[in-house]
């Protein structure tokens, strides 16, 4: 039976735009979806988006993304740009009536992100807010496992997402390290991740206590021409410029459910190239899991004997583990990218009307209310309550 199609703007054609095109591509292949999704049209603003059409096979290019809202012929409009660009971007998505798939951290601020909320539930497009972490097999095995009662009543949450891509000093201030751009460091890129695990799989952080730090505070300029040059980086070492967002971002989090957590973030974790984990621990047994070796996830079930107690490695590539009787057969693991092509089946499958999508922007005001309180709690040197940021 020859499916429907379902025609794709994506607005971003760096990273993002990579990993989101791939998985349009693949979702329909390897998931029973309603949908063909077709890669119509990719807008942005590099010279390089000719080329990159032509390797992902989008029918057309387009360096003003505006004009992708009105066309009839677009069904979804999928937002892989910097956050600063989000809002205005998710708004006349929304006012189009189209449906919206936008990349973390969803919003500068939560004034902002509360107004992209409005704009989808006033339009009634579906939406959704890539936090593709939650995609991963072991970890929609965990949530499983603590759905079912396994795990008993937390009591311990530790989490962690460690980068040192920007370690080197001489790093160059690109918008990753300007707050007008990105809205924070960790603090907003990292954080966002960790807090929404912690939320899918234990539930609402009650209050928390944060501190912030910015350890390198300026950084040289990207730019040509200029006397003294980075060899064969173009990375003006003359010219500096102040960071405005934080290196490292440190909470210990009351949870709703009681559980005393933390969550730790940075950019200037030496040798850590992208170590996610989180830990928890509760009257039943502990789960352990990290983004390095994202096919296993670690179990230990209390109520076994004392003497056959201890941390079980599970491999979780069997064909009753969540998305895994879409892949491959028991043993062959699955990469980064698949979980955006899991993403995109429940993405499909919301679109079409049989299932909801989350997280949602919803979930992206929420996200950012814990932000705001994160902020809050660092500035002024005192244990916050959520419900002390407006919703």
């Amino acid at each position: 039976m020859k499916k429907k199609t379902l025609n794709i703007a994506m607005i971003g054609g760096g990273f993002m735009g990579k990993a989101h095109s791939n998985a349009w591509l693949r979702v329909a292949e390897f998931f029973d979806v309603p949908f063909r999704p077709v890669l119509k049209v990719i807008a942005g603003n590099k010279t390089h988006l000719e080329d990159f059409a032509d390797t992902w096979g989008y029918e057309e290019v387009t360096y003003d993304w505006r004009t992708v809202l009105s066309r009839k012929d677009i069904d979804v409009i999928d937002i892989g740009t910097p956050p600063y660009l989000h809002k205005e971007m998710v708004i006349g998505a929304a006012e189009a009536g189209k449906h919206i798939v936008c990349e973390k951290p969803f919003a500068l601020s939560l004034t902002d992100a509360k107004e992209m909320r409005e704009a989808v539930e006033k339009a009634g497009v579906v939406h959704y807010l890539n936090h593709n972490y939650r995609r991963i097999p072991a970890v929609a095995f965990a949530k499983k496992l603590i759905d079912d009662g396994r795990i008993g009543r937390i009591y311990h949450w530790r989490g962690a997402y460690l980068q040192d891509w920007v370690t080197d000093p001489d790093f160059p201030l690109t918008w990753h390290l300007r707050a007008e751009k990105a809205g924070g460091g960790p603090l907003f890129d990292l954080s966002s991740h960790a807090m929404d695990l912690a939320r899918y799989l234990i539930g609402e952080p009650a209050a928390l206590s944060c501190v912030n730090r910015t350890f390198i505070t300026e950084r040289p300029l990207p730019g040509e021409g200029a006397a003294t040059f980075s060899a064969g980086t173009g990375i003006d070492l003359s010219k500096r410029a102040p960071v405005t967002v934080d290196d490292a971002s440190f909470a210990v989090v009351e949870f709703e459910c009681g559980a005393l957590g933390s969550v730790e973030t940075t950019r200037l974790a030496t040798g850590c190239k992208n170590v996610h984990t989180f830990e928890l621990y509760g009257s039943k047994g502990s789960l352990k899991f990290n983004l390095e070796d994202m096919n296993e996830l670690l179990f230990l079930d209390a109520s076994l004997p004392a003497g056959e107690q201890g941390f079980r490695r599970i491999l979780v590539t069997e064909k009753e583990h969540p998305y895994l009787n879409a892949w491959w057969p028991t043993g062959h693991i699955i990469g980064y990218e698949h979980t955006f092509v899991n993403a995109f089946r429940d993405f499909l499958m919301a679109v079409d009307g049989k299932e909801t999508v989350k997280p949602d922007f919803n979930d992206g005001v929420q996200i950012l209310r814990i932000i705001e309180a994160m902020k809050k709690s660092d500035a002024e040197r005192r244990r916050v309550s959520i419900s002390e940021i407006d919703s």
